[in-house]
């Protein structure tokens, strides 16, 4: 071979090189090339499974061993039933003509999945999976980075290309049908005898920390990814169950001005850092001018849009969260279309995560506008352009939906036009564990005071539609981490979620006009602002807002029901 006669041209002897040096290094090339070893389909099974419990488990290890340190016993009890727990799954999926295939996959995207969690402090449950099953490519691409190439070269592509070397020896089905379950047995004993080397150990650790085990690798994207499709099987899906299908509007006086409501769903913003909350920096000074009502302790449903989005348009919510009902059910904006307020659905991210299916949809993350769309990308202020000119192409009441890109990171910095550089120097690195934290936050501040001007030119534009009774309210689905804990962006899970990750902003505005016709009450409403609230509420507000009558309407959840005189509530 030409790359062979290259090499050994290479190897002649330098004038200080015994000539017996030349013939060993040939003959070790060789061996090297001619290395080849063959490994039954349960060997490379075993071997894969250590590999990933010893070699592909970082995050896992530092958080077991945080428990009991120095506890070499509790060590060895893991390890034994990391690898048992890895094989049984690896039985399921590695047979002869498989093996290679999904060993590479599960190579590379381990290694992914653990750098991630490495870098950002994520935690790779069901619902980490649901958002990278959705994740479209514009927020893929900002998160490949050059810290990625390391592990990748490491853990991925090494590992690849020994085991494309590996010869897995043939046998018969026969064999195959007994020596398989054998195996599997086998790593049932191994999971059994190590649990019973530390069993208090491991017994409070998976009683009091169940969140661990969204740090092993891969069984725990493996679990998830099961999980996910067996809640929204992406075929065969049946026809959305209606939901509140009593629902009535209430008559309104003949001449009355339609209402049109703006109801906009932030992105990752957390309640600590919104200047209406008393935050040390004013990053909302605008809003702050207008006089919005503010919600200062308001809990999201869910520490992702995945989970945050379905949940707030449901009538189950959070305190009867069901995830598979949730996802089989329609939504608030069904229920409003069948009593004849129109709804739309305007998106600058990744869509409405099945929250508009059936209703009007229109994504703007795509658009082309010079001002405010560049490289793929488009400011939120996108999502006003002819609001009114869509908001008037349906007569009566209507409720349009404004969904943000808002705060999404890891790249905070491109979030906002240079004019709203306030803070600064601002963290420009999407691997945020990069930059100092004062850096993150400035980039981050910087995009919330984008925010407060986006909801400030959306609260002037109802103002001037004289034809409309308008009003807006504006909730973010979610908070975020900042390097607190060691933890970034967001989707901990929410047993154990920080407070930066759930607690988020909420303001509402009203028009006069709107507040007169309904009959609502302001400062009542500034009042039960001061109250905790949280995701659960919006179901019931808004349909109680629009004077929308269902006997799935929960008045105890209406934020507006003690403000509207009873003749007027829903």
């Amino acid at each position: 071979m030409a790359s062979d006669v290259a090499i050994s041209e290479s190897l002649q002897p330098a004038a200080n090189t015994s000539a017996d040096d030349v013939p060993r290094a040939r003959t070790l090339l060789r061996a090297v090339l001619a290395w080849r070893p063959a490994l039954s389909q349960e060997q490379l099974i075993l071997a894969a499974a250590v590999f990933f419990a010893v070699l592909s488990n970082g995050p896992f290890w530092k958080a077991a061993t945080a428990l009991h340190p120095g506890n070499l016993l509790f060590i060895a009890s893991l390890s034994g039933l990391l690898v048992a727990v890895n094989g049984l799954l690896l039985s399921l999926l590695v047979w002869r003509w498989t093996a290679k295939p999904v060993l590479s996959v599960l190579l590379v995207t381990t290694a992914m999945a653990v750098h991630y969690m490495t870098t950002y402090g994520v935690f790779m449950d069901a619902d980490m999976v649901r958002n990278i099953l959705h994740t479209d490519a514009k927020e893929s691409r900002e998160l490949l980075t050059t810290s990625l190439v390391g592990p990748l070269l490491l853990y991925a592509l090494l590992p690849v290309a020994l085991l494309w070397r590996v010869r897995i020896t043939a046998r018969s089905i026969t064999r195959t049908a007994w020596v398989r379950p054998l195996f599997m047995v086998g790593l049932v004993a191994l999971a059994l005898g190590s649990t019973l080397l530390s069993s208090a150990e491991v017994a409070a650790m998976v009683r009091n920390h169940r969140e661990i085990k969204y740090l092993a690798s891969p069984m725990n994207y493996l679990i998830g990814l099961k999980q996910n499709l067996t809640s929204n099987p992406p075929i065969n899906r049946a026809p959305k169950t209606p939901i509140a299908t009593d629902a009535v509007a209430v008559a309104r006086p003949a001449g009355s001005r339609p209402r049109l409501l703006v109801l906009v769903v932030g992105e990752t913003v957390r309640a600590q850092n919104w200047g209406l909350n008393g935050y040390a920096r004013q990053t909302t000074p605008e809003l702050a001018q207008i006089g919005v009502i503010n919600f200062p302790d308001m809990h999201s449903c869910g520490t992702s849009t995945e989970v945050s989005l379905p949940c707030m348009f449901s009538p189950l919510g959070r305190r009867n969260y069901d995830e598979k009902q949730i996802h089989r059910q329609q939504s608030l904006l069904n229920v409003l279309d069948k009593v004849g307020i129109t709804t739309l659905w305007r998106d600058n991210q990744s869509g409405c995560k099945g929250v508009c299916d059936g209703t009007t949809f229109e994504s703007l993350s795509d658009a082309t506008d010079a001002d405010l769309c560049a490289n793929g990308r488009c400011m939120d202020e996108i999502l006003l352009r002819q609001l009114g000119e869509r908001a008037r192409s349906q007569p009566g009441d209507r409720v349009v939906v404004l969904h943000q890109l808002g705060n999404h990171g890891p790249s905070y910095f491109q979030r906002y036009p240079d004019g709203f550089r306030k803070f600064t120097p601002p963290c420009q690195n999407p691997d945020l564990g990069n930059c100092p934290r004062e850096e993150i936050v400035n980039a981050y501040d910087n995009a919330v005071l984008y925010t407060d001007h986006f909801l400030a030119h959306a609260i002037h534009e109802l103002q001037a539609m004289e034809d409309y009774d308008t009003g807006l309210v504006y909730v973010s689905d979610h908070g975020e981490s900042l390097g607190e804990k060691g933890l970034y962006l967001h989707g901990v899970p929410y047993a154990i979620a920080p407070a930066e990750q759930t607690r988020v902003p909420m303001v509402m505005w009203f028009s006069s006009r709107f507040a007169v016709d309904r009959g609502l009450d302001i400062d009542c409403l500034r009042q039960r602002a001061m109250q905790r609230t949280d995701h659960d509420a919006l179901f019931s507000s808004i349909l109680g807002l629009m004077q929308v009558q269902t006997t799935a309407h929960d008045p105890g959840m209406d934020l507006f029901a003690a403000c509207v005189p009873p003749v007027n509530q829903a």
